[in-house]
């Protein structure tokens, strides 16, 4: 008998909750119809493609599909290791990914400093629109625009220098100037775009805090150093923690529409890697265990950094 009221008790509860939680989403309906098209893009384009990695365990051909091809485990993983290249390849992803980290992701922190301080607002909309505007140009058009002030006939920049009696330098061939020019590029488009965020983290900073630092005598160095940037410091983690885990992921179009028979081995990439071999010479299922081994490594990296800035006191990622 106890047992008998013990379920029904339960069930009354049960009854209740979801009673609950549909009187919930039905007063946040729109919310969630909202939420839809991000959540049907994320499933259809993130998470179903996901079961295509299957091909990277195969010797996968498209006549056979799937199901029917021949099963190889791990054998493209071991090619991808002891490929003579590879590593040459990993390298230089990793040294453009380490001058990404190094020379662009402190310029949109320092340019929403900048901004911030000032206060003639015509000024700052005309500025904030001049270096949002690159970010709308796609990189063939970013590069093209390189092409012409640097190519060594006719160049702007060439001209310069051999009106100032130096001699012309080959830019666009020469494998030292490849790294200056892709990061010189990537701060040129994304730098003014890449404020947005720390602009808007800035003005959610509460203005009390800059009056109380004002009269005790602190000046726009010292309110910055001492308000603004640990204001924003959470913003900068959570950034600084999804950089690092698209380490792998320069970027296919913009590498591959500077890379040349000349500065090849320099620039060649995982991405224009992926790209030779999968699509060029149709392989397929080696490319997909290379996609697979740049996304593992992505995670883990988010993982261990998500780690290490809870220890520090940091909200991090997750």
């Amino acid at each position: 008998m106890q047992e008998a009221n013990v379920a029904q008790a339960e069930r009354v509860i049960a009854r209740k909750q979801s009673s609950e939680l549909s009187r919930r989403l039905w007063k946040n309906k729109w919310i969630y119809v909202m939420l839809l098209p991000g959540v049907l893009y994320f499933l259809i384009f993130k998470y179903i493609p996901m079961y295509g990695l299957i091909i990277s365990f195969q010797n996968y051909k498209p006549f056979k599909g799937i199901s029917g091809s021949e099963w190889l485990g791990l054998e493209h993983f071991q090619r991808l290791f002891t490929e003579p290249d590879f590593f040459a390849i990993l390298s230089n992803t990793l040294i453009l990914f380490v001058m990404n980290l190094v020379f662009y992701f402190p310029i949109p922190i320092i340019m929403a400093l900048m901004l911030n301080e000032v206060k003639l607002d015509f000024f700052k909309k005309t500025f904030q629109t001049i270096v949002y505007l690159p970010h709308f140009m796609s990189w063939v058009i970013i590069v093209s625009i390189s092409f012409v002030m640097f190519t060594m006939d006719g160049g702007i920049i060439n001209d310069i220098i051999e009106y100032f009696g130096f001699e012309k330098i080959n830019f666009l061939l020469a494998p030292e100037w490849f790294r200056p020019m892709y990061i010189l590029q990537v701060i040129w488009r994304e730098a003014g775009w890449g404020t947005i965020i720390y602009l808007a983290a800035i003005a959610s900073i509460d203005p009390q805090l800059y009056e109380a630092a004002r009269m005790d005598g602190a000046g726009r160095l010292r309110q910055m150093w001492h308000i603004t940037l640990p204001a924003i410091r959470s913003v900068i983690i959570v950034l600084l923690i999804l950089k690092i885990g698209a380490v792998l992921e320069l970027g296919f179009e913009h590498v591959y529409l500077l890379l040349n028979s000349m500065n090849r081995n320099v620039a060649e990439i995982i991405d224009t890697y992926v790209y030779t071999a999968g699509l060029k010479q149709g392989q397929f299922s080696y490319s997909a265990a290379i996609g697979l081994f740049k996304s593992f490594i992505g995670l883990a990296l988010v993982m261990l950094v998500n780690r290490i800035a809870k220890k520090m006191g940091e909200e991090g990622v997750y």
